[in-house]
């Protein structure tokens, strides 16, 4: 599958001065930060710190009130596809088996029949599901259905994929199974940015962090460091719990 990938990156993305208002509200507050290739970033903070705008925003599927989302090529288009997916904490699923789930996503980005069948065959047999392919896909469970909702980004081949909350619904035991399908797209060489209110997840997976809170970026640090010694007041209480909206 991996090399199914234009060699094309579209990293660097850069994000500068990323801010947004509603109902006379300032909800993002000038968040900028950079993103290499590789690794797993996790953005953290409290309930409506702006995690999921930031995530969204970044991937597209909503327009700032003022700043600027940029790839090192445009839109993080190439050859006519977007290299950047994004998987959300409850996953859309169509009426249709998990394999037809996976061949739609593959028809509407403009692939040949033959190229959507192959990838959607890797897709299944890379995370496990070759004997979910016929099952129809909302009938499946959530850990099931999240699994799907991965592989079926996978297909896509993207250099980037986005997670918002992707276990919070989950068991542990398919928590942990969806935790192994992330750490095997890092070991390939995707590029990870997840939202996350399992600091325990956040530990095992991230490489660095951006803590959020009231829509500002209040520090930008390796995993590691920003647990054992937090640089703010903000960070520091909400490592301890302390901290609420």
């Amino acid at each position: 599958m991996t090399a199914m990938r234009d060699t094309t990156s579209i990293l660097p993305l850069s994000v500068e001065g990323l801010t947004f208002e509603a109902g006379g509200k300032r909800l993002l507050d000038g968040v900028g930060f950079a993103l290499a290739r590789g690794g797993v970033t996790a953005l953290i903070g409290p309930n409506g710190s702006g995690k999921s705008l930031t995530l969204r925003m970044c991937h597209g599927l909503m327009r700032p009130s003022a700043g600027h989302v940029g790839w090192a090529v445009a839109d993080g288009i190439v050859g006519g596809l977007k290299r950047h997916a994004m998987v959300f904490q409850k996953p859309v699923m169509l009426r249709r088996s998990a394999r037809a789930n996976i061949l739609h996503a593959l028809a509407a980005i403009g692939l040949s029949r033959s190229d959507r069948n192959a990838r959607c065959v890797a897709a299944l047999e890379r995370f496990g599901m070759t004997d979910l392919a016929t099952r129809p896909a909302r009938l499946m469970s959530g850990g099931e259905q999240q699994r799907l909702a991965i592989a079926r980004a996978w297909a896509m081949a993207p250099e980037v994929l986005f997670l918002d909350e992707p276990t919070s619904q989950l068991d542990p035991g398919a928590t942990r199974q969806v935790e192994e399908m992330l750490l095997a797209l890092k070991a390939e060489g995707v590029t990870l940015v997840m939202a996350s209110h399992d600091m325990g997840q956040v530990r095992r997976l991230a490489d660095r962090v951006l803590f959020l809170n009231r829509g500002g970026l209040v520090e930008d640090a390796p995993t590691s460091a920003f647990f054992e010694t937090p640089a703010s007041a903000e960070a520091r209480a909400f490592v301890a719990g302390d901290l609420v909206w």
